[in-house]
């Protein structure tokens, strides 16, 4: 699917997955754990400063960080889960929603 195709239909939390449905008919199925071990926030993922000493990116996590309270929409690019630990800070990209569906990250 083309970056340029993704706009997203519905999404729905079902058990312990994310489930999406793009525009183009096409579904994505991320399992809840996969979706938090990939949170794209400094916290979890980390960041890199300008002498490439990296930051964060290891969060604590517990069962509750893979109960997903909530998810909403962030513009036309993304979403915004609130898991039950109260981690709130990821927002995933379309793109990177797609690649978690595939299981190619």
């Amino acid at each position: 699917m083309p970056e340029n195709s993704l706009v997203l239909e519905a999404f729905e939390i079902i058990g312990d997955e994310l489930a999406i449905r793009w525009k183009n008919g096409e579904e994505s199925y991320i399992r809840l754990e996969a979706l938090r071990r990939n949170c794209p926030c400094a916290i979890c993922a980390g960041e890199t400063d300008l002498l490439g000493q990296k930051y964060g990116g290891s969060p604590n996590l517990s069962a509750k960080s893979f109960a997903l309270r909530s998810c909403s929409l962030v513009g036309s690019y993304g979403l915004q889960p609130v898991w039950a630990d109260g981690h709130s800070t990821g927002i995933y990209s379309y793109q990177l929603l797609q690649k978690l569906g595939e299981g190619t990250v």
